[in-house]
């Protein structure tokens, strides 16, 4: 075994391996954390990685731990438990299971999508899915009461079958290529309910926001709107060209005899597709925005504002948050 190399002087477990003001750096970061494989480990060594970084964190470093463990163990951290209330978080909802969940649901969204049965079916199962993953990855500082949860659940749930069915039938006349995006126009109308409502806490009452050094500054909800909307955008890019391009694939695979022979695979192969498409953008749709997002001083409510300035001067040109994920 090649030695392991020995942990530098000042080493801080909790400073980003890559710069996250670049678009780069924040895919370099998101493609480590949301490492498929990362499923597959079990329960006992997460909790042994969250001991190793929590120990880091007080000074406590295990005798002969290398900078190559440590790392390791902050990215299994990462993948599994929050990032403000460091509690593990259920498996389905974790970014790191977004490519095996997302391909089998966006595969099967894809494939059966000609009948409102199949339609109503997949919809209900993917946003039940997205309900979970939503709720897992909020702001963990405002909680959400179970009453609240299910309102969300069900409107964003009856958004995204209203859209499937109203479009599907809408495109039955219409060319076969148009009736394959409709499941990610309900997908896109889901995101744009499910999100807010699930999250709905933190536009009400706000979200925590900081100064650079971390020292709690009070609760915006313009804040929280920011990061929600970031939230948005990102969600409907990760599932975009699966469920875009996908189609135009499968449109014109189709047409050959040999795929019209083998129609019991179709099925398969839009999951294995649909997965190749999200093993990059699940990570690449999380970088799109940083984690730790901004808002300038003068953005923020009025009263807030007011509040810092007179605490702290000019000397907090910006406030920031955790956006989710």
């Amino acid at each position: 075994f090649a030695e392991m190399a020995t942990i530098p002087l000042g080493f801080n477990i909790d400073t980003p391996r890559w710069d996250q003001n670049t678009f780069v750096g924040r895919l370099k970061h998101f493609l480590n954390i949301t490492d498929p494989r990362t499923v597959l480990v079990p329960e006992e060594e997460l909790d042994r990685a969250k001991a190793l970084v929590e120990g880091c964190r007080a000074g406590l470093v295990p005798p002969g731990s290398s900078q190559e463990q440590l790392l390791y163990a902050k990215k299994l951290y990462d993948s599994a438990f929050h990032p403000d209330s460091g509690e593990k978080m259920n498996l389905i909802g974790r970014m790191s299971f977004q490519v095996p969940g997302g391909m089998a649901l966006t595969g099967c969204m894809l494939q059966f999508y000609r009948t409102v049965p199949a339609v109503v079916f997949w919809q209900w199962v993917n946003q039940s899915f997205n309900a979970i993953v939503n709720y897992t990855n909020r702001n963990a500082a405002s909680p959400i009461s179970l009453r609240q949860i299910g309102v969300a659940y069900v409107t964003a749930t009856g958004t995204a079958l209203a859209t499937a069915v109203g479009l599907n039938l809408y495109t039955k006349r219409a060319p076969p290529l148009l009736a394959r995006w409709v499941p990610f126009a309900a997908v896109a109308a889901a995101n744009c309910v499910n999100i807010p409502m699930m999250r709905q806490q933190e536009i009400i009452n706000g979200v925590m926001v900081t100064d650079g050094d971390n020292n709690e500054l009070g609760h915006s909800r313009r804040a929280a709107a920011k990061g929600i909307a970031q939230v948005v955008v990102s969600r409907i890019t990760m599932a975009a060209p699966g469920m875009i391009i996908l189609p135009i694939i499968m449109e014109r695979l189709e047409k050959f005899p040999f795929m019209q022979r083998i129609r019991v695979l179709h099925g398969p192969l839009q999951v294995l597709l649909c997965g190749g498409f999200l093993l990059f953008m699940v990570p690449a749709a999380c970088a799109l925005f940083p984690q730790r997002c901004s808002l300038a001083l003068a953005d923020l409510e009025l009263e807030l504002r007011d509040s810092i300035v007179a605490k702290h001067g000019d000397k907090v040109p910006y406030v920031y948050f955790n956006k989710g994920l």
